[in-house]
């Protein structure tokens, strides 16, 4: 239970946060007058400006709140494979992959990353295809739900379902009208925040070292030996070094290929822009992972994973662990930070998704008889169908959030896992093929993308493999192999299939 000073202190720190977030839309929203608007803006916006939104977006609940808990529980196994391993995969594939995707990106003029897709190949279908995979990042939008529903109901002391209403509505409603244009500053001003918090975070188990790195692991180690082995036998997703270091440098190259993280770089007006938005991100972000280490403060802090005789889920630690620690002070600045992790992808997610929806399913599908033109009156426009869109995902939201804070897998973690990696495992080959080779043939990478999602949500559900077995499946390894998979049939066509083979035979 958070103290009554904490209570009415985060009720303050709410009420301005409010305030400052609706001022930042207004001024974006004044200048939103197109979809194209709301999906990349229309201000010149600096390098360092877009970097820190980059790193505020790659960040989300996932880092600040609910990977610690793997942490808490499983010990330095889930710091090697989700502090260390994916984040290498991620930051180094993003390094690489950004110049090529921007370049094709202001070629193909895209907008979501099912155009960039359907355009790069020249495929209205294979666009179309993309766009309802898309439909599979609801599933992070309840993660970021659910982590802000934690966070928030410990500090006030409120009711979850309460709580989350309050926030979908809040985030659903603001994202309606800003997008790009204020989703960038409102981006800049969380990943400030976070960059404070992450400080603070870090710096908080400081006393654990007083007799030096073995002392500390020495303390872990009382607990349960298993919390300071590379690997972990008990745990569901950290067995070996397969699970830990293979699949999650695997995924992490691929895991850039979601549209609120490389689409980022096409909000850039400038080439000469990109080395500096690359190093500003990548320099952030890598300091954002590193938070997912204060799970093992927390484990130190409740080491029978129990808060007043009651039993803490992976999704509670960190917010437990805040409340807790911290005095009031202190305690509403993380509690702000963690508020803003969350925030900055979910309003990524709410901006890309969106304007996936509208763009690439509804205007090819039905756009003829809804949205206006200069020769037909229309039945609305497509920036306020996007709103109605936007209305339509915070509903479904709420159902499947607070389902998932009801009755978890473990943790919304890994419910988020299976539907976010099934994307982004698709979604590489066709990315990495469109940004370094000429001449892809079609068929290359709609067989890989298909692939993909097959064998990904094959392993997964058909218990495939021993990872995938049991009451909790490792998603990361249904994607490393479907990854791996998408590679070797999307290779094999392209070699098949290219042009300049079938023009010399």
């Amino acid at each position: 239970m958070a103290s009554p000073e904490l209570v009415t202190a985060t009720w303050i720190l709410i009420v301005i946060y409010v305030v400052i977030t609706l001022l930042i839309v207004v001024r974006g929203a004044v200048k939103t007058k197109t979809v194209a608007d709301y999906a990349l803006g229309n201000v010149g916006f600096s390098p360092v400006a877009v970097g820190l939104a980059l790193a505020a977006s790659m960040t989300s609940a996932a880092t600040f709140i609910i990977n610690p808990g793997f942490v808490a529980f499983y010990g330095l196994s889930a710091v090697l494979s989700m502090a260390i391993m994916l984040p290498i995969g991620a930051l180094v594939s993003l390094y690489v992959m950004t110049k090529g995707f921007r370049k094709q990106g202001q070629a193909v003029k895209a907008l979501t990353m099912a155009q960039w897709i359907g355009n790069r190949y020249g495929s209205k279908s294979f666009a179309l295809f993309f766009a309802f995979l898309s439909l599979l990042l609801i599933t992070f939008i309840v993660l970021i739900c659910v982590g802000l529903t934690a966070i928030l109901a410990q500090s006030l002391n409120l009711e979850a379902l309460s709580v989350l209403i309050g926030i979908v509505v809040f985030v659903f409603g603001y994202m309606m009208f800003g997008g790009a244009n204020s989703m960038v500053y409102t981006n800049v001003l969380q990943a400030i925040l976070m960059l404070a918090v992450a400080i603070i975070l870090l710096g908080s188990g400081y006393e654990h070292f007083s007799q030096g790195i073995e002392g500390f692991l020495a303390k872990l180690n009382t607990i349960d030996p298993n919390l300071t082995t590379s690997s972990n036998l008990k745990s569901p997703l950290f067995r070996d070094y397969f699970e830990i270091i293979l699949c999650q440098l695997i995924v992490g190259i691929a895991i850039v290929c979601q549209p609120h993280i490389i689409t980022k770089s096409l909000l850039l007006k400038s080439e000469k822009d990109v080395n500096a938005y690359l190093w500003v991100g990548i320099l952030v972000e890598a300091l954002f992972f590193l938070v997912i280490f204060v799970g093992l403060y927390a484990r130190l802090e409740f080491p029978d994973l129990q808060l007043t005789d009651k039993k803490l889920k992976v999704d509670t630690i960190m917010s437990a662990y805040v409340v807790k620690k911290f005095s009031v002070y202190v305690g509403l600045l993380v509690v702000l930070g963690l508020i803003s992790a969350g925030l900055s992808t979910l309003e990524g997610l709410v901006q890309s998704l969106s304007t996936t929806i509208t763009t690439d399913i509804f205007k090819p599908l039905l756009g003829k008889f809804i949205f206006p033109t200069q020769h037909r009156r229309g039945i609305i426009s497509e920036v306020n169908f996007n709103r109605l869109i936007i209305s339509i995902l915070g509903f479904i939201s709420i159902l499947i959030s607070y389902q998932q804070i009801q009755n978890p897998n473990l943790s919304v973690g890994i419910f988020a896992q299976n539907g976010v990696y099934a994307y982004f495992s698709a979604a590489f080959v066709p990315v990495l093929f469109g940004t370094f080779l000429k001449d892809t043939p079609l068929l290359a990478v709609v067989s890989a993308a298909v692939t993909a999602v097959v064998v990904h949500f094959g392993v997964y559900y058909g218990q495939l493999t021993p990872y995938t077995q049991g009451a909790i499946a490792n998603p990361g390894v249904a994607s490393a192999l479907a990854i791996i998979s998408s590679l070797l049939v999307g290779g094999v066509f392209y070699f098949t299939f290219r042009p300049s083979i079938i023009h010399n035979s």
